[in-house]
């Protein structure tokens, strides 16, 4: 599916989860990779990132 990276170890990752598509956001913390949440649309990941700082991994 699609990989986007952010500032701060930010991951957005676009997942099937139980059949049905999200998006999972990471966070990489002291080499650790912590799930923030998972997102069923943009608006959701938007209220915990900034879009437009994200890139395509």
């Amino acid at each position: 599916m699609g990989i986007w990276q952010g500032p701060d170890g930010i991951e957005v990752e676009a997942i099937m989860l139980n059949d049905l598509p999200c998006l999972r956001v990471t966070q990489r913390i002291g080499g650790h990779r912590i799930v923030l949440a998972y997102c069923t649309d943009v608006r959701e990941v938007g209220r915990l990132v900034d879009l437009g700082e994200l890139v395509a991994a």
